[in-house]
């Protein structure tokens, strides 16, 4: 199928990935290397004009958080944050830039959750650290300066899937939250959409994807036994979750169970804006940040955020 050419100029010039042809078996080994590789963009320590940053420990989980300088007069909305990777690599230092600027735009306090991977900790360890930190950001809110009713989750990949995860599991025990924002979900271990099956995808080809939920899931993998809460889904009933946003790439494996999400929770009654962005692979903003339908998505996402936090 064709490819955006300026997405593919990005991928070209990132080197890490190759177009129409097959990559290695996905092994332990090459995930080593992977999680070795040096970020596309390395954490600056110093944070822009208008933004603070704290490391600690929130609910025993590691966490960043951003925050207005000097902070505003009132209790902010505030949006917890969960990276990409598959669930077996990355780091909530990849997410600085967008966390900075957002935070800046805003005026909300943002949270960033390092939380444990797969396969060192499977499921429900991501998960657990991720409601964690949502359960003391609520907890912990008048220290925070963030308003308890305005408290927002995203992420982008597999960490939108832990952030519809982790609306669920609210829905189910609380806290109430005001929106989920998914960037390109990873939602479904069982791979059986048309768009799960395409070959040679670009950027998260679904020989990875089975590798990661391998890894994520244990021997739960390629079973019945894995709940909602891990694979958001298989969730039956999605009503009573909060309002959400999302977006995916119309050459992106994720596509299909990306669709039938937004329409499941839309049947549900909940609020859904969805984007679909035509001839882009997975994460095509990330290996082509500047390219014309990167920008167009950025711009959308930021616009819904700001709608909710600012």
């Amino acid at each position: 199928m064709p490819m955006d050419p300026e997405v593919i100029a990005g991928i070209e010039a990132d080197g890490r990935f190759t177009l129409g042809e097959r990559g290695p078996e996905p092994t332990l080994e090459l995930l080593a290397e992977m999680r070795a590789m040096p970020p596309r963009v390395p954490y600056d320590p110093v944070p822009p004009p208008g933004v603070e940053r704290e490391e600690r420990e929130l609910a025993g989980v590691p966490v960043r958080i951003y925050r207005p300088a000097p902070p505003p007069a009132r209790p902010a909305a505030a949006l917890v944050w969960l990276h990409g990777g598959g669930l077996i690599m990355g780091s909530h230092d990849q997410d600085q830039p967008f966390l900075d600027r957002l935070v800046a735009a805003t005026g909300c306090v943002a949270v960033s959750v390092a939380y444990r991977l797969a396969p060192e900790t499977p499921y429900p360890g991501a998960l657990d650290d991720a409601f964690a930190v949502l359960r003391g950001v609520r907890d912990d809110a008048p220290a925070l300066g963030v308003d308890p009713d305005r408290i927002a989750v995203g992420g982008s990949s597999a960490g939108a899937g832990l952030a519809a995860a982790c609306a669920l599991r609210a829905r189910d025990e609380g806290p109430a939250l005001v929106h989920q924002h998914l960037v390109y979900p990873m939602l479904d271990d069982r791979q059986v959409t048309v768009s799960s099956r395409w070959d040679l995808l670009a950027i998260w080809p679904r020989e990875m994807n089975a590798f990661a939920w391998r890894q994520y899931l244990g021997p739960r993998y390629g079973t019945d036994d894995v709940p909602a809460y891990a694979a958001p889904a298989r969730a039956e009933d999605l009503a009573g979750l909060p309002p959400a946003y999302l977006h995916v790439g119309g050459l992106d494996g994720f596509l299909h169970e990306n669709l039938d999400y937004a329409a499941r929770l839309a049947a549900a009654g909940v609020p859904v804006e969805l984007h679909v962005f035509p001839d882009v692979p997975h994460a095509f903003d990330v290996v082509a940040p500047e390219a014309a339908v990167s920008r167009r998505a950025t711009a959308l996402s930021d616009a819904a955020l700001a709608r909710v936090l600012s």
